[in-house]
């Protein structure tokens, strides 16, 4: 096997890119339900059970989305519509979700120690 051992006359070039932040996209309630193909009452009372997240549970003033609460709804919706699974056992299998989302990040956090 070759390697090549970096001597004291090579130089280390450090590129500064200056790129544009993009702040995350936001969707309303009716393009997040046009996009998932659901209707808006049926996202709010997502949004009010807390299958959203608990940011979109609060009952003031009209929920905004970003690209993570629609991959949760579309999941929700598919395992609604193409599974049978009920309202209230979604409730419980969103929980389930973000326990194992927050798992696999600490399980990645102590691996990386």
């Amino acid at each position: 096997m070759n390697t090549i051992a970096p001597d004291s006359s090579s130089a280390l070039m450090v590129l500064e890119l200056d790129l544009p932040v993009h702040a995350p996209a936001t969707y309303s309630l009716s393009v997040a339900a046009t996009q998932c193909g659901v209707h808006p009452a049926l996202v709010l009372h997502y949004c009010r059970i807390g299958l959203l997240g608990p940011a979109l549970a609060q009952p003031d003033g009209e929920p905004v989305f970003n690209d993570d609460t629609l991959f949760e709804l579309r999941r929700v919706e598919h395992y609604r519509r193409h599974h049978g699974i009920e309202r209230r056992t979604l409730r419980l299998l969103c929980s389930l979700w973000h326990d194992v989302d927050r798992l696999e990040t600490e399980l990645r956090i102590l691996r990386a120690r």
